[in-house]
């Protein structure tokens, strides 16, 4: 009962994400790259004041995978190497832990691009 109690809160942490991003998209004139914009810099923000910790408590991957997560990771980066290496951490530690996710989106996405057949568009 316990594990099916940690899927519920993934799925109603990261729908409930998902939710709000489609709701924003369609209520709003925000584009998609500044709700993802929003949704990094709340990551920052609301781990930063000590909220966002609760939410991955609860929802796990559901709350560190998505653009909030990214944020989360970031903030935590700075602060451990603030932590270790004093105030160059601010530059450097958030980098340092999401470096495998970006070389990660570089790489597939230079597949996704030798692998797919461009189109162009007829103006």
């Amino acid at each position: 009962m316990d594990i099916f109690l940690k899927y519920l809160g993934v799925f109603a942490v990261g729908g409930t994400l998902c939710a709000i991003a489609q709701i924003l998209l369609d209520k709003t004139k925000l584009t998609s790259a500044r709700i993802l914009v929003l949704y990094v810099v709340s990551g920052v923000v609301l781990t930063a004041v000590g909220i966002y910790d609760y939410v991955v408590k609860v929802g796990s991957f559901g709350a560190t995978i998505p653009l909030l997560g990214f944020g989360y990771s970031l903030c935590n980066g700075v602060f451990k190497a603030v932590d270790t290496i004093g105030f160059r951490g601010i530059f450097t530690g958030g980098l340092g832990d999401v470096s495998s996710g970006i070389v990660t989106a570089i790489i597939l996405a230079l597949v996704a691009a030798l692998v797919s057949k461009p189109k162009s568009k007829k103006q």
